[in-house]
């Protein structure tokens, strides 16, 4: 049932899907009878992270924006945070909703379940786009833990218990340093923002719940690797990184696991260390999932 309205054009509402209870926000073209269009979040954020080009998509597309699991208002489950099961949750949920396939984009830890649910059913996805997002095992271990873009948080947050309990009580702090340290531009995330992706990580189960998805990490490596060694991704795929952040990085990891595959850099955007560009993958993308 819907629980309100975002810009008089979109409802939230929760179903069941994969046995995990869902939030998603819907809305777009024609009550429905647009394309669909699903947009999948990144880390510290939620459906919100996409409201501002949500209102520009719908208006040819039906939108709908959810809530991973473990993350904003949905289920916060002890298990299942592996790309594959957190595909087939954003699967169910879809096709519950009456769509047989539908335009897929996966932003950050969205694109690890974008991925797999791209290769483990085509069928359904007509294209593929992955924003600053590189799968594990095909592309983010080569351009993550450099020199250059040292992200301490992807080990931290594997830390069971006890990364739960250094950053319990104080949610405000820890995200405002990804939002006012990494980004290009400091003010992008306003203050009412935060205020709702604190509400929501400090919810009982929030930081766990978004912590679960790094600490499946190399379960999903496996996965993405056994799943590129069907074949290439035959669908149309879009692959964008952050000049300041993935940068080209995005497309060349991209052309290792999918055959038709554009993009680039976007300028002035997310900065994971001001001012510097990450370097070429050391192995060529074909080796990726070798």
């Amino acid at each position: 049932m819907p629980t309100g309205t975002f810009d008089g054009t979109f409802s939230h509402h929760t179903a069941r899907a994969n046995g995990v209870r869902m939030h998603y926000v819907m809305g777009g073209e024609a009550g429905g009878a647009g394309d669909p269009v699903i947009l999948l979040h990144g880390w510290t954020q939620t459906w919100r992270g996409w409201r501002k080009v949500m209102p520009l998509l719908a208006e040819r597309h039906t939108v709908i924006a959810p809530d991973l699991r473990g993350m904003g208002d949905s289920e916060k489950p002890l298990g299942g945070y592996d790309g594959l099961t957190v595909a087939e949750d954003v699967r169910q949920l879809v096709l519950g909703l009456g769509f047989a396939s539908f335009h897929l984009v996966g932003h950050d830890i969205g694109g690890w379940a974008a991925y797999p649910l791209a290769a483990s059913h085509p069928e359904a996805v007509r294209t593929l786009a992955l924003v600053d997002s590189l799968p594990p095992g095909l592309g983010f271990d080569e351009l993550s833990v450099t020199e250059e873009m040292p992200l301490w948080h992807t080990g931290f947050h594997t830390a069971r218990d006890v990364a739960e309990m250094l950053v319990s009580g104080k949610e405000r702090e820890y995200l405002s340093h990804f939002y006012r340290t990494y980004s290009y531009d400091p003010a992008a995330i306003g203050e009412e923002d935060v205020d709702e992706y604190v509400t929501r990580y400090s919810a009982p189960g929030g930081l766990r719940g978004g912590f679960e998805h790094y600490r499946t990490f190399f379960q999903s490596v496996r996965q993405n690797r056994e799943l590129a060694g069907r074949g290439k991704l035959g669908m149309p795929v879009l692959a964008l990184g952050g000049d300041h952040s993935v940068g080209e990085g995005a497309l060349w990891a991209t052309q290792g696991f999918a055959e038709d595959v554009r993009g680039g850099a976007v300028e002035r955007c997310r900065a994971l260390r001001p001012g510097r560009t990450p370097p070429r993958p050391r192995r060529a993308p074909a080796r990726l999932f070798r």
